[in-house]
Order: structure tokens, then C-alpha cells, then sequence
């Protein structure tokens, strides 16, 4: 496995910057926002597609560091009933696409995308429960008349660009679980896999580890996020998981996201590392700060402290004492 980090956090630097900077830490691999939700500070998508010779230097720029781009990331929601956002996050899609075969990358991150509850939709709506019917009618519709026909078209668009599309199982996207992200795989093939965060599970209820597991089994992961979850059960036993109020107010919520080690200890971060090789995934961990109590630099270096004594970095030779 090889060490690595989702850069959007280090935006206010340069691109050469924020890689000297990732070199310093001691990491192995990058992991680059190019719009939507994570921005483009690092990627320029039309001036790179546009120029081989700014694709050679940027490619340069890595690997002169030592360094791998495990992935491009372009989280969006391109099935929004919002048409110049759905564009935008399709629009945006379609070239990190390109630029990943170009680049020789392997992997796009993204979100699955939710529509609405109708073709008239103004907003996304995500059905969470299965009664009154009106709530699985519309589940039904989204995804036979959105998620399935576009994740098909597109998904076999990234394959023939030699690119694995990786969605990120998060709450309030049509794609948030492993059942649901093997729901959409069965219709759409393997081109679809998971770009997995520990964090999204333990705040819907789900053990990361048995996760792991049921996608490893059908080799479905193909990128890893390294992000933590508190859970503070005195608050959840007043909101419920589901809770609504704002990550700005820590005190009120039922969970919040922290860096790896200050949700869950050092234990359950290693058994996941175990999963993950035990079950066919020996690729990048990519650390994600989104810890609202530590800065940038604090929880970045935290988090690559922690990583650094569980991460799975030597393939097995031989048992030697077998």
C-alpha cells in the first residue's frame, strides 16, 4: 500500500508547493481535485488537456517527487435536477475522464449523483425509507429513469478511456452503501467500483471492516479514503444518525467528522488496513481532513502519524513458517 493525500486541503498553495509539501510528509501519492465540490486548485482541466507539453511537465512535477496521482477527483451531481450544476458536474466528469487516460491515471472519484422526485423536478430529493410509498415510488424512478441509464452510458465511456470510476458511498446520494453501490454495479459492470470512506459508514451504522469485506469479495474497491467519525451517542439518541444540524455547531450534532485516530482507535484503523489487503486492495490510502477541532496542518500531520504505524507497505514474499 502507499500513503497518500487528497490535496484539496492544501489549495491556497501552488501546485509544486503543495507536492514539496506532500514529499516532506513523507507520502507517496497524491490524489487531485479538478472541479465541482473539491475544486481545481491543482488542475487546470482545459489548459492540460489542451497542451502535451504542460501534461508532461505536470506529470514531471510528480514524479520528479517520488510521487503517484492515485486518483482525479471531480465529486459532483450530475443527475441534480439543477441543469447548469448537473452540466457542470457531467461537463467536468467527462474530461477528468479524458485527462486520466491521458495522465496515465487509473482512477476517477465521484458521487453517484441524486435527481429529484419527479421529471419537474427544482431540487434532489434522497428517499431514506420505504413507506409511505410515495418515498419508494420516487426511489424507483431515480434510479430506472436517472441512475441507471447515465452510470450505464458513462461508465462504459471511462472503460473505453481505460479508466475505473470510483463513487464515493456518501449519505445523501442515490449510491451510499455497499449494497447500493452493488445494485448500480450489477446493471452497469465492473467499470463501476468504490472509492471507500470509513467515515461515511460508521455515521449510517455500518462496521467499515464487514464492509470492506463484502466489497472486497467482489473486487469492488477501487481507491480508499482515510477519514474518522465521532459519534457522540447522547446526541444521537436525540437526532438520530440522520441528524440535520450544521457541522459549524459541534455541540449540537450527533457525529462529526475528525482525523484518523480521533474517532476510532488505532485498533479498528489497523484491522481495516488488514481488510483491505486480505481482500484484494494493496493500492493508495488517501488521507481526507475534514476535522472541524484541528487545523489544516495539525490534522494532516496527525493523521499521517497514525496511518504511518498501521499501513500495510511490504507485499507478502512467502510464509516462511509454513
Amino acid at each position: 500500500m502507499k500513503l497518500g493525500v487528497f490535496t484539496v486541503l492544501f489549495s491556497e498553495k501552488s501546485f509544486e508547493e503543495m507536492l514539496d509539501h506532500v514529499q516532506a510528509a513523507g507520502l507517496e501519492a497524491v490524489e487531485i481535485g479538478t472541479g465541482c465540490y473539491p475544486g481545481n486548485a491543482h488542475c487546470n482541466l482545459d489548459e492540460l488537456l489542451e497542451s502535451p507539453e504542460k501534461r508532461r511537465a505536470y506529470k514531471k512535477a510528480v514524479e520528479d517527487r517520488g510521487l503517484i496521482i492515485s486518483a482525479l477527483s471531480c465529486h459532483g451531481n450530475p443527475l441534480t435536477p439543477e441543469k447548469s450544476f448537473a452540466q457542470q458536474s457531467h461537463d467536468t466528469f467527462v474530461k477528468t475522464v479524458q485527462l486520466a487516460e491521458l495522465l496515465e491515471v487509473p482512477v476517477v472519484n465521484c458521487f453517484s449523483g441524486t435527481a429529484g422526485d419527479h421529471e419537474g423536478a427544482k431540487y434532489p430529493s434522497w428517499p431514506v425509507a420505504p413507506w409511505p410509498n410515495e418515498y419508494r415510488d420516487v426511489l424507483h424512478w431515480q434510479w430506472n429513469e436517472k441512475l441507471i441509464p447515465y452510470w450505464r452510458e458513462w461508465t462504459a465511456y471511462a472503460t473505453e478511456h481505460h479508466v475505473k470510476v470510483a463513487l464515493e458511498l456518501h449519505g445523501g446520494f442515490l449510491v451510499h452503501t455497499p449494497g447500493t453501490l452493488l445494485k448500480l454495479r450489477e446493471q452497469v459492470g465492473e467499470g463501476i467500483g468504490a472509492n471507500f470512506d470509513p467515515s461515511h459508514m460508521w455515521w449510517q451504522g455500518i462496521d467499515p471492516v464487514a464492509a470492506i469485506k463484502i466489497l472486497g469479495k467482489e473486487k469492488a474497491i477501487y481507491h480508499f479514503h482515510a477519514k474518522d467519525t465521532f459519534i457522540d451517542q447522547e446526541k444521537v439518541n436525540m437526532y438520530g444518525l440522520t441528524d440535520m444540524n450544521s457541522y459549524a455547531n459541534l455541540h449540537e450534532r450527533a457525529w462529526y467528522f475528525r482525523t484518523v485516530g480521533y474517532g476510532h482507535s488505532q485498533q479498528t484503523w489497523a484491522d481495516m488496513m488488514s481488510a483491505l489487503r486480505m481482500n484484494g486492495y494493496d493500492y493508495v490510502v488517501s488521507i481526507e481532513h475534514e476535522d472541524a477541532i484541528m487545523s489544516i496542518e495539525e490534522g494532516f500531520q496527525r493523521a499521517v502519524q497514525n496511518l504511518q504505524q498501521v499501513i500495510l507497505r511490504e507485499p507478502v514474499q512467502n510464509l516462511w513458517w509454513v
